[in-house]
């Protein structure tokens, strides 16, 4: 099992320190050179892992101004946590010893988007595999319109608010991985993990905290 080298706080903390400077466009690339890409030719020791969407503009070391070797990453549409990044982020905490895992959401995510028009009356034709993955973000979608919509099960694009069901998703992606992962559900329970839920707004460069677990304050 993995150990982590420092606190489920300061791994946060870190992280947080290194998105303001990128809002601010006081970005310091740090460990980015020669010297650091040998310094890792035999081992890897991130304090943070980093489950996000594929989308281009969110890229995770530039948002938190990280270098080589500080974040393990995986990502895909929508940020979803099906076997493989759950299997992904075990081997982070158990094999890495990472103290946080972020899983970032952002604002006109095209996959959330997507599932919302597959929960529509006359949903658009998606690939197979492009549908299963889909379906994993259309129950926030649901629980979204019917907070406020009972008259019908299908959704009207026009009276949704996309980044609403955003961060309904991005709950349920983190509850999937404590469900899914004895690994990481009890490592938080230790106290030697917390994970931290974030909506990322393209037009301010803000990781927002949204949502977390564990023993750490993410209002600092």
């Amino acid at each position: 099992m993995g150990t982590a080298r420092v606190s489920v706080q300061e791994a946060w903390d870190a992280l947080a320190e290194g998105n303001e400077r990128f809002m601010q466009g006081e970005l310091r690339h740090p460990e980015q050179d020669a010297a650091r890409r040998s310094q890792l030719t035999g081992y890897q020791a991130p304090d943070a892992a980093f489950l996000g969407c594929s989308d281009s503009r969110v890229a995770a070391e530039i948002l938190f101004d990280c270098g080589l070797g500080d974040l393990f990453v995986v990502r895909n549409i929508g940020q979803i946590a099906n076997e493989n990044t759950v299997a992904t982020m075990e081997f982070a905490v158990a094999e890495l010893g990472v103290a946080v895992i972020v899983v970032l959401a952002h604002g006109s995510c095209g996959a959330v988007k997507a599932a919302i028009d597959q929960t529509t009356a006359h949903p658009s034709t998606v690939t197979p595999a492009i549908l299963r993955e889909l379906e994993l973000i259309q129950p926030a979608v649901q629980r979204e319109w019917l907070a406020s919509h009972q008259d019908t099960p299908y959704v009207d694009i026009t009276k949704i608010d996309a980044d609403a069901v955003g961060r309904r998703h991005l709950d349920e992606t983190i509850h999937a991985l404590m469900r899914s992962s004895r690994v990481i559900s009890d490592a938080v329970a230790a106290g030697e993990l917390g994970i931290v839920g974030c909506q990322y707004q393209l037009e301010e460069g803000r990781v927002a905290p949204i949502t977390s677990v564990g023993r750490l304050d993410i209002g600092r």
